[in-house]
Formats: structure tokens, C-alpha cells, sequence
């Protein structure tokens, strides 16, 4: 007798309400990023004519946030791999609100970019924790979605950012956007204060009783642990000079001294086995925020200096903008589900490039402006909510939160790259130019690194025994070798 097995349910209903519930917590999160960050881009014209900045000091402020990433990201994410994802949720949220808030009372140059550091270890360990949190909870054939639907949550801040600058600024000033970025961020710890644990970390960490320790590799002897907080210092004070006025004429050594810095960390956060995983994929996230992060940081100066929009323009560009990233995140979730995460993002990558130039040729026409730049933002940065899902599935899960804590957030030096070195191309073309460049450049460099599939097949001339997915294991992982 024949039997026939019950239909598949929808894929929404494959994922329970609390699991729901804590996709909304984090994503929240990811609402409050994109916030911030649009919030800095869209009134640093304001900033610049109240404490009479620079066109490179101004754009240093949006570089700020990213110093410190590197750091925060690690450290947050190592708390999440020992004590949970939740505790590094909260403890990231925290630090962000105070953050947002001091920049409401910046006074000068110099305290607004202190502030806009303290915002960058907040953001960098939101971004691991989140991410990690809801990979983990949701089931393993739709971590895609949970990736992209995450992500979606910064082209929702952005385009809220612009709404409320529109009603804002005008009235009020550029320091009541910071104040008003704290109710977000009460409603985030609200929402975070019942959540349950990581179910996959609870399985694979909690429940067996380990206590992994990401930095081990860092501290195993007093030499090499004086060595390594030596090394702390020497690339945080080399990141603060290479992007503020102080480090003029030195930048060239400077950016080197901080690369083999941050370099001497993912050898031996990787080991042996790991370390040129490490370092490839810093290489091919630094690549993904240079080609995304030129229009992300500097659009509106554009917008403002070069094309003469009002306000109100700039802001029904933003729209555009923020719902093409959003519509890209969303359908990037799908596709990386169907045909895998590593697949989707190089080919709508390579799909983007033929929508870089032509958003820069548009001069008068808004609504031509506003289509393309939607349909370039879907192809290319919406494409990036497939990144947490890329970069996860590479580790396992007890060094999973420091892991791409870390290499997310070293490679998210080449955002505090692009709107610096997108100003100083600017010196000698057209802004238009400089980004539609740096755009198309760095595109095509993260396709081949991406289609190829770089970081894996380097991994594998060093560790190969590797699993090839992480995310796509559901039985509980083997033990953590000591030399990872």
C-alpha cells in the first residue's frame, strides 16, 4: 500500500514564533545600524559648517566608527562564544546607546569622533552577535533568509534616518538625531531582555559544559601576551592617525604598520590550520566594503555639492536608495537558499556592475536617478545581506562569534577607506566619478574572490579535513581542535 508523506509546509511556518520573535529582537538591531550610519552621512554638511571641518575631516568622522570595529568585534564576539549570544547582544546595544548619546553632546571635532568610536565597538559587536544569534536559532536550510532578512534591517534605519532628518534638522538641528536614536535603541534592550538562548550554541557550547576561549592562541605565554597587547595599541593608535589630520604625510607607513598589526592577529587566531582563511577572507571583506561603502558614506555630499538637490530631494533619492538594499537583502535570502549563498552573491555582483555608471551619468532627471540607484543598490549592497551567511558557515560554532566578530570587522576597515580615499580622488576628478571607480574597481575584485571561492580553497592547502558549511551541519560539531 502506498503511502504519501504530509506536504511541506510554507517556509515561514518552518520557523517558529519564537524563533521569530528573536529574529525581531536582532533585526532591530541591524534597523539601529543603518540609522546611525545614514544618520552621520546626512548631516555631516551641518557638523562641518558648525565646527568648520574639512572635506577629509568631515569624512574621517564616518571613518571613526570603524577604528575601533576590529576590536569590538572580537572582544563581543569572544563573549558571545563563551557566555552566549544574548549576553553579547545586550552588552553591544549598550555600548552603541552611549555612544549615539555623546555625540548629541559633542562640543568639537575631536569629542564627536570619540564618540563615533565608542559607536563603532557597539555597532561591530551588534553585527556578530545578531548575526550569529539568528543563524543559530533558525533552522539550516533557510540560514539564507535569516542572513538577508537580518541585514534588511539597515536599509530599514537608513531610509528612517532620512524620513527623520526631513522632519528634524530643519527645525531642530543635526543634535537631535542622535537624541531621538536612542528610543530605537530602548526598545531593542526591551525586546532582548527574555529572549532564549542560541539554539545551536546551546547544543554544541552550553549543554556540554565548554568554556572556548577564542584568544588562547593570543595569551598562551606571558611573552607573547605582552607582545600582543603591545600590538593592540600599536593598531588603534595607527588606525586613529591614518584617518584624522594628526597622521598627515605618514599615512602610506602608517596603513602598513596597522595591516601587519591586525595581520600578526588572524595567523594566530587561526593556527596553523586556519590562518590563511583568516587572512583571505579579511582581504575579500575589505574589497566588499570598498566597492559598497563609497556611496553608502559620501551619496548625499554628492547629491548636495555636485547635482544641487534641496533636502527634500536628497531624502527621495534615500528612499530609493534604502528600499533597492532592502528589496536586494530579501531576495538575496531566497536566492542563497536555492542556489547557495557563495553562487547568489558573485552572479547579482556581476549583475551590478552595469548599473554603476549609468547612476552617475544622471544629472537632472530624479526619478531616472532614484530607478537606478534602486536597481544598483538591490545587485550590489542588498547583495551583502548574504555576507553573515557567507562568512558563518566558514567556522564552527564555539569560535564562530569572535571569528567573524574579527575578520568582518578588520575587513570593514575598507568602509573607513572608501569615503577617505573617495574624497581625496575627488581632488583630481569629478565626486561622481570617484565613487562610480572605486565602485566598479572593488566589484570586480569580490566577484573573483566570491566566484572562485578564494578563502575556501585556501583553507583547504591548510586544513583539509575542513568542513565545507558549518551553517548547513545540524548534527553537533566536532570538538575544536587546540590549534585553531
Amino acid at each position: 500500500m502506498q503511502t504519501t508523506s504530509p506536504p511541506t509546509p510554507p517556509w515561514y511556518r518552518q520557523v517558529s514564533r519564537t524563533q521569530w520573535k528573536s529574529f525581531f529582537a536582532a533585526w532591530i538591531g541591524y534597523v539601529l545600524d543603518g540609522f546611525d550610519f545614514v544618520l552621520i552621512t546626512l548631516v555631516l554638511t551641518e557638523i562641518s559648517d558648525e565646527f568648520g571641518l574639512s572635506t577629509v575631516q568631515a569624512a574621517s568622522l564616518i571613518s571613526g566608527a570603524f577604528i575601533t570595529r576590529w576590536l569590538g568585534g572580537a572582544v563581543l564576539g569572544a563573549i558571545g562564544d563563551r557566555y552566549g549570544r544574548k549576553l553579547s547582544m545586550v552588552l553591544s546595544i549598550l555600548l552603541y546607546s552611549v555612544g549615539t548619546f555623546a555625540c548629541g553632546f559633542a562640543w568639537n571635532y575631536h569629542s564627536l569622533f570619540a564618540a563615533r568610536l565608542a559607536i563603532g565597538m557597539g555597532m561591530a559587536g551588534e553585527y556578530s552577535a545578531s548575526a550569529t544569534y539568528v543563524m543559530e536559532s533558525w533552522p539550516a536550510a533557510l540560514r539564507s533568509r535569516a542572513s538577508g532578512f537580518l541585514i534588511s534591517g539597515f536599509s530599514v534605519g537608513s531610509v528612517l534616518a532620512a524620513q527623520v532628518y526631513d522632519w528634524v534638522v530643519p527645525s531642530l538641528g543635526w543634535r537631535w538625531m542622535f537624541y531621538l536614536g536612542l528610543i530605537p535603541i530602548a526598545i531593542a534592550l526591551w525586546m532582548r531582555r527574555a529572549l532564549p538562548e542560541a539554539e545551536e550554541w546551546t547544543e554544541s557550547v552550553a549543554e556540554k559544559g565548554a568554556k572556548p576561549n577564542p584568544f588562547r592562541p593570543l595569551f598562551v605565554t606571558r611573552g607573547r601576551a605582552t607582545v600582543n597587547t603591545v600590538l593592540v595599541v600599536v593598531a588603534t593608535v595607527s588606525l586613529f592617525l591614518v584617518f584624522t589630520p594628526g597622521g598627515a604625510g605618514m599615512v602610506p607607513v602608517l596603513s602598513v604598520v596597522a595591516g601587519l598589526s591586525l595581520a600578526a592577529f588572524a595567523v594566530q587566531l587561526g593556527g596553523k590550520r586556519g590562518w590563511a582563511l583568516y587572512l583571505s577572507m579579511i582581504v575579500t571583506l575589505f574589497f566588499a566594503f570598498l566597492y559598497s561603502w563609497p556611496i553608502q558614506a559620501l551619496l548625499p555630499t554628492y547629491l548636495k555639492t555636485e547635482l544641487g538637490y534641496s533636502t527634500g530631494q536628497v531624502t527621495d533619492v534615500l528612499y530609493f536608495a534604502g528600499f533597492g538594499t532592502m528589496a536586494g537583502c530579501w531576495a538575496a535570502g531566497f536566492l542563497g537558499d536555492r542556489i547557495g549563498a557563495k553562487k547568489a552573491y558573485a552572479l547579482t555582483l556581476l549583475a551590478s556592475l552595469a548599473f554603476v555608471y549609468p547612476v552617475f551619468a544622471v544629472q537632472n532627471n530624479l526619478l531616472l536617478l532614484g530607478i537606478l540607484l534602486f536597481l544598483l543598490q538591490a545587485t550590489s549592497f542588498g547583495i551583502s545581506g548574504l555576507l553573515p551567511r557567507y562568512i558563518g558557515g566558514h567556522f564552527p560554532t564555539a569560535s564562530r562569534g569572535a571569528a567573524l566578530g574579527f575578520t568582518y570587522n578588520v575587513g570593514a576597515l575598507g568602509g573607513a577607506v572608501a569615503p577617505v580615499l573617495g574624497a581625496h580622488l575627488a581632488s583630481g576628478m569629478d565626486l561622481g566619478q570617484a565613487l562610480a571607480v572605486l565602485t566598479f574597481a572593488g566589484t570586480v575584485i569580490v566577484v573573483v574572490l566570491v566566484g572562485f571561492d578564494v578563502p575556501a580553497r585556501l583553507n583547504r592547502l591548510t586544513d583539509p579535513d575542513s568542513t565545507p558549511d558549518h551553517l548547513a551541519v545540524v548534527t553537533a560539531e566536532k570538538p575544536v581542535r587546540a590549534d585553531r
